[in-house]
């Protein structure tokens, strides 16, 4: 986090724009201090700009504190690719983290991004995985699509796979992008959302 002052919000917008080589429309920023001065003298405002490195900071220090309140001692580390922060846990209570059909693990995931997105006033993208396990995951699903889009080119008869998380459809989308006479579309709302694998001509 860096802090830069001006006379005015604007001005310390312009200037972090200018230092950190970023659009002042694409600033993530919070004013941390806007004094009004008196005629005009003396007025001042400072503001604190974020980045994509600082909310991978803060979700880590705050899994950290959630687990630890839970009564879990884990560590974590954080990579970040194509703008989504990957997060990943590791604690001797795995299995109790990932939760059944990886539900806790999906509910963690959701705390984290809210808590994110509370602190920087801005949607960050969070990824969360305990001890490889969506890794795992990830390699079965693309297992799982490959097989499943065989029989569809094979029948011709479209198969909707089970309800996923959206990082979940997302493996199956990319898995099957540009496979011949193969389509995918996802339907439904919230937890019954889930994606089609359809023949096409």
């Amino acid at each position: 986090m860096k802090h830069f002052t001006s006379k005015t919000v604007e001005e310390a917008v312009q200037a972090a724009s200018k230092a950190v080589n970023i659009p002042a429309e694409q600033l993530i920023y919070k004013v941390i201090e806007e004094k009004k001065g008196l005629f005009g003298i003396g007025k001042e405002a400072t503001i604190e700009i974020y980045d994509i490195d600082d909310a991978a900071a803060f979700a880590e220090e705050y899994l950290k504190t959630a687990l630890g309140g839970m009564g879990v001692e884990a560590e974590t580390s954080s990579t970040i690719d194509e703008d989504i922060i990957h997060v990943n846990i590791n604690s001797e209570r795995n299995p109790i983290l990932i939760g059944k059909g990886g539900r806790t693990l999906q509910a963690l995931n959701e705390l984290a991004r809210l808590a994110v997105s509370n602190k920087f006033r801005h949607r960050y993208r969070i990824l969360l995985d305990v001890g490889g396990y969506k890794e795992d995951k990830y390699d079965r699903l693309q297992w799982v699509a490959k097989k499943t889009a065989r029989e569809v080119v094979k029948t011709k008869v479209s198969v909707k796979l089970d309800p996923m998380t959206a990082d979940e459809r997302r493996i199956i989308h990319n898995t099957l992008n540009g496979m011949s006479h193969i389509k995918t579309e996802s339907s439904g709302e919230g937890h019954d959302r889930a994606v089609t694998i359809k023949y096409v001509d």
